[in-house]
């Protein structure tokens, strides 16, 4: 056992995909009598799950089980030897995250299933065969990264960063190394590419005789879906969250912006919401609606631009 914060322990855990690839990741079962349902956290794309183990920590002692885990080539779920592994973007939802909904399935199969996604981790869930036996979705800045989408005042640099510069160096050195420049955690290189050449539509990445069925499996998704905007994240706008969004046709989905006033801090960004500092104001707002379905934030609601 693994300890995680005070009162809490959480169990290490491994969930073995339908193509024979282990990933690796903790399970924190609530001390509460009743169980609330089992929440699924999906992290951003270079984070390693451990970023959110306070989170985790914090919504077991309110009542869910949680599971975090590592996409394959990530953290824990990091092969001996990343260069060559041939890991994209659409394995960590297609094989990962499907595997991951087959656990928590299978562990508590009569209870609500939530997931939270945070950026790329809460795109990706249409990828998933599995994915309609959601039962609500919590995401914060999820989109796929396509650079128009940034912000106009930061898009040049983020072009050049994460569009000129991350394919340059994962040709050169055969993976992205970023854990050694300080961007964030080492990513595959097909990772790293999809990231870097990804166009306006998604299904362009793919080729054209899968496309058809991507787009299906994306409409074959139901839950709710409540996507929160910060105000002043660079990567994740609003126009990208809809970009998202509108992939997800046949769920009731809600978009709320919020601002760094709203939550009482000076900025929020990409990142900064599943920062423990958060743990008095958003992060009990968020169990508002995994718990209920209410949208904690009503007058911060977008919800006409997205509604399905």
């Amino acid at each position: 056992m693994t300890k995680i914060g005070v009162a809490l322990e959480a169990q290490k855990i491994s969930i073995v995909c339908r193509d024979d690839v282990t990933l690796h990741g903790h399970l924190w079962e609530t001390s509460q009598e009743q169980l609330a349902g089992t929440v699924i956290v999906n992290p951003a794309t270079g984070v390693a799950a451990r970023y959110y183990h306070r989170y985790a920590t914090f919504l077991a002692e309110h009542g869910f089980d949680v599971i975090t885990y590592d996409y394959r080539g990530i953290g824990l779920s990091r092969p001996k030897h990343l260069r060559g592994c041939g890991y994209r973007w659409r394995d960590w939802g297609e094989l990962d995250f499907d595997a991951v909904l087959r656990f928590a399935k299978a562990r508590t199969p009569s209870l609500p299933l939530l997931v939270v996604g945070h950026s790329i981790g809460g795109f990706l869930l249409g990828f998933a065969e599995n994915a309609p036996a959601i039962d609500r979705i919590l995401t914060v800045g999820a989109q796929y990264a396509y650079w128009w989408d940034y912000a106009p005042a930061y898009r040049a640099r983020l072009f050049l960063k994460w569009h000129v510069a991350m394919p340059a160096i994962t040709a050169l050195i055969g993976y992205f190394p970023g854990k050694r420049l300080g961007w964030l955690e080492d990513l595959p290189a097909g990772v790293a590419n999809e990231w870097s050449f990804r166009p306006a539509r998604m299904e362009l990445s793919y080729p054209r005789r899968e496309r058809k069925a991507i787009l299906e499996r994306f409409a074959s998704v139901s839950a709710p879906t409540l996507a929160v905007t910060m105000s002043d994240d660079e990567l994740a706008t609003v126009t990208g969250i809809r970009r998202a969004l509108s992939y997800y046709p046949n769920a009731r989905r809600s978009q709320v912006l919020l601002s760094p006033q709203d939550v009482g801090f000076e900025t929020i960004g990409h990142f900064d919401l599943f920062h423990d500092r958060h743990a008095s104001g958003f992060w009990r707002d968020t169990l508002n609606w995994l718990r209920q379905g209410t949208n904690p934030w009503p007058h911060n609601h977008l919800a006409q631009h997205c509604e399905g």
